[in-house]
């Protein structure tokens, strides 16, 4: 009588722990799903901080459950996401590299808002060079960060990242009204990166827009850069704005590492079931690539 006892008071205890884990998974999610927030880079979040539950401090963690019979089983696992910060949005970039892409807007930094720094991260500069009745010459540009924590409903950091970097591409690619569209690639930037550049006319005048997107294992990188000359100004140069371009790009993702040290992947594998299961990450994630703003 006493083991009968002892075994129906095991039992009872593993259904309590098994109830209160259900009970906490399914109010994390209903959290996830009620969030309705302004900014479409919060699509990743709910993915972003399910990672950052299970790795702790930076490692990663293997669950395990309970079986009926009283044994212990392992859950599915995946490889835990490489980097785990990201670096200040508007400190990614050396003075003279503004200089060279903003000349009248290097101190003009705005960084995004955000209610995770870690996942995700933006800044953006405006330049007007007025040079009176002969015109101006405007400048526009904005650097977004995006990083994906590893998670067994989503995958690997660097598997979701590498979807969402190719539908950042496909985004840039296919802008309302753009002209002239070329894609190339570009070395030197991350693990991959492409560059999209095309011609806009508005109202203001004809701009040149560069947009280079880059993936750093499991953080992606968009530079969206565009120039124009207004009132009477000459249309810039766009190889002169594709070169800045190109090299403000390999500076934010060099941050990225810097911010990071010497990253490693954990040994260990992140194994914390997604708290929602949300598509991919739009592409809408980072600015607009046809907006153009003014100071």
């Amino acid at each position: 009588m006493q083991r009968v006892a002892v075994q129906r008071d095991d039992q009872r205890a593993r259904s309590e722990r098994s109830a209160q884990r259900r009970a906490g998974r399914l109010r994390r999610a209903l959290v996830c799903a009620a969030a309705v927030p302004a900014v479409a880079l919060s699509a990743a979040a709910c993915s972003s901080d399910s990672g950052s539950a299970a790795q702790g401090t930076g490692g990663g963690s293997s669950n395990t459950g309970t079986a009926p019979g009283g044994s212990t089983e392992a859950s599915p696992t995946v490889q835990a996401a490489k980097y785990q910060k990201l670096p200040e949005p508007c400190a990614v970039l050396s003075k003279q590299t503004l200089t060279a892409l903003v000349p009248k807007g290097v101190k003009s930094g705005k960084e995004g808002k955000s209610d995770d720094v870690a996942t995700r991260g933006s800044c953006s500069w405006s330049s007007l060079d007025n040079n009176g009745v002969k015109g101006s010459q405007f400048r526009w540009l904005n650097i977004s960060f995006l990083r994906f924590d590893s998670d067994t409903s989503r995958g690997s950091g660097e598997q979701q990242a590498t979807a969402y970097y190719t539908s950042q591409v496909q985004g840039a690619q296919a802008v309302t009204g753009a002209k002239n569209t070329k894609s190339v690639p570009v070395a030197g930037a991350g693990d991959q990166a492409t560059l999209v550049r095309y011609d806009l006319k508005k109202k203001e005048g004809a701009f040149k827009q560069q947009t280079v997107v880059a993936r750093v294992s499991n953080v992606v990188v968009t530079l969206d850069y565009n120039g124009a000359g207004l009132a009477g100004e000459k249309t810039p140069d766009a190889n002169t704005l594709v070169t800045a371009a190109e090299k403000a790009a390999k500076e934010a993702v060099a941050s990225v590492t810097t911010a990071n040290g010497s990253a490693t992947a954990p040994s260990s594998p992140a194994a914390t079931p997604s708290k929602s299961a949300p598509g991919s990450p739009s592409a809408s994630a980072s600015p607009s690539k046809s907006s153009t703003k003014k100071s």
